[in-house]
């Protein structure tokens, strides 16, 4: 029987903040939340603290904020609802990917170290961080002539956003630092070695990002010779193990249990991605859904009882999503940050005054101005490739597009015809998934841009499948918070099963919206266009 009042922590490590969610692991309730920026945020200029430049398409963080915005989300959390310590009884972590960072062998950041600050390398790059593009292309091109059997399980090419092509990067541009790196690994995993004190890697983090298989493990060292002399090296810098999500890393040492203000011994979850933690959220448990987790970029996830190797697809993971399924990762690399791009530099400044006037945001207002329009309406027809393309196409060296512009265009049609093209961008991946014969019946939206009823219902005209809208507002940070509960274990209050800790910790949907079958027509029309 489980206690009334234990709590699992789900700590969610998103690109600007971290959010922390306490979960009631009896009723699913989420008692409290609280979010804490990092004070460095998204590095994309200067290095803090040094007059060291960075290059175009870098993007970086700093370690030591995800540390303190870590203390100040789980203190805030705990105080909000009265939580004592010994109510929670597990921790989980997601994390945004892929976030890399070279370490010493006992886990410390080379950045954080003085002889290393300077060096751009030694800090961790975001998953936005798209300088080694040139990277990717190599390693795409070895491989496909190589013909090397890994290729094809991220659906044949693999992204300047993950673990190889940062760690090339670092090594043909900072080969000191690539040698001072006693490790290489990702943020989640990090951030679990700093509080269990074990290096736990995550099947999901080395599945999806680091081109690891349960079968072959890691590519081979020959084909990392190939690659660059010398670079064969990294293999020793990944650790030893891979573990399943939904596992037990560790418990709190008792040094950073005292910083937390939690109890030494307090369980914690292997990590996951944040987007795949959102699956869990959303209540996804079994095949036939795919969850889209919608923020400033946008991630699909599908799972499937059948192993396929679909192109464009950027992983397919045994048990790196659900345990028991293979999990399925497609994705597009801006969505929020398009509609942000509009705003930011597409408005005049009586938009401005008018938001002010009404009170309302610059998105809701262009929402208010074009929610009537019908398709077709505004004449324009966008790509949404502004970040570069990842699903199908794998080339962050893309760029985005606008076609259909009169005198007059209004910065509402520019903004609509942007959903509009990250609509027709889900198709596409939709589409995709469907000729390899993965079922995909109805949608599931979670993230910030959940909440916007114009974007979800274009999604399901343009899609022509029924979308529910996740009943959480924290679907990550509960993916989360259900991991911890799988840490914690049936005999301390949690679960053993992951299928039973989703139905018990995650809520119906309670909005749905529904294809219109006329805007659908006029929209598989346009989505020609596009293709």
């Amino acid at each position: 029987m489980i206690d009334k009042r234990k709590y699992s922590l789900g700590l969610d490590f998103g690109t600007e903040s971290v959010r922390c969610l306490a979960v009631d692991m009896a009723s699913g309730e989420e008692k409290a939340v609280a979010i804490s920026e990092y004070a460095d945020g998204v590095i994309t200029q200067k290095i803090p603290g040094t007059s060291v430049v960075l290059g175009n398409n870098w993007a970086l963080q700093n370690p030591s904020d995800w540390l303190l915005s870590l203390k100040e989300a789980v203190h805030s959390t705990l105080k909000e609802d009265g939580i004592a310590p010994q109510e929670v009884a597990g921790l989980g972590i997601c994390f945004t990917s892929s976030t890399v960072l070279p370490t010493t062998e006992d886990g410390t950041p080379l950045c954080l170290l003085a002889d290393w600050k300077s060096d751009p390398h030694a800090w961790p790059k975001l998953w936005k961080h798209h300088a080694a593009q040139p990277e990717a292309d190599l390693i795409n091109s070895l491989a496909n002539q190589e013909k090397e059997s890994w290729l094809k399980r991220y659906g044949g090419l693999i992204s300047s956003e993950w673990l190889f092509p940062k760690a090339l990067q670092i090594f043909r541009e900072s080969p000191d630092c690539f040698k001072a790196a006693q490790r290489f690994i990702e943020g989640g995993d990090w951030l679990v070695w700093q509080l269990t004190g074990r290096e736990m890697r995550s099947a999901c983090q080395a599945g999806y990002k680091g081109l690891w298989d349960d079968k072959e493990g890691y590519p081979s060292s020959s084909f990392l010779e190939k690659l660059c002399k010398g670079f064969s090296h990294l293999r020793s810098k990944l650790g030893n193990k891979v573990y399943p999500v939904g596992t037990c890393a560790g418990k709190l040492t008792s040094n950073i249990a005292s910083q937390l203000n939690l109890l030494p011994g307090t369980p914690v979850g292997t990590s996951i991605i944040d987007a795949h933690a959102a699956v869990a959220g959303s209540g996804v448990a079994l095949p036939g859904k795919m969850v889209l987790a919608m923020g400033t970029s946008t991630c699909h996830m599908v799972v499937s009882e059948e192993e396929v190797f679909i192109e464009g697809v950027a992983g397919v993971v045994k048990d790196g999503i659900i345990p028991g399924f293979y999990g399925y990762e497609s994705g597009q690399s801006a969505v929020g940050d398009i509609f942000a791009w509009v705003t930011n530099y597409g408005l005049p400044e009586d938009y401005y005054n008018e938001s002010n006037k009404l009170g309302i945001s610059l998105h809701e207002l262009l929402i208010k101005k074009c929610i009537g329009q019908k398709p077709g309406d505004h004449g324009l027809l966008a790509l949404d490739w502004l970040n570069g393309n990842r699903s199908v196409l794998m080339n962050s060296d893309l760029n985005g597009l606008l076609m259909g512009l009169t005198l007059n265009t209004k910065p509402e049609d520019v903004y609509r015809a942007m959903i509009e093209a990250t609509a027709f961008g889900t198709r596409l991946i939709i589409d995709v998934y469907k000729r390899s014969e993965i079922a995909i019946n109805e949608l599931i939206a979670c993230g910030g841009l959940a909440s916007n009823e114009l974007l979800l219902q274009v999604y399901s005209d343009i899609c022509g499948l029924e979308i529910k809208v996740a009943a959480s507002s924290q679907t990550t940070a509960l993916g989360a918070a259900i991991l911890g509960a799988m840490a914690v274990g049936s005999k301390g209050g949690g679960f053993d099963s992951y299928e039973e800790a989703i139905d018990k910790m995650t809520m119906p949907a309670e909005k749905v919206y529904k294809p219109d079958p006329h805007n659908q027509s006029v929209y598989d029309e346009i989505f020609k266009n596009y293709v």
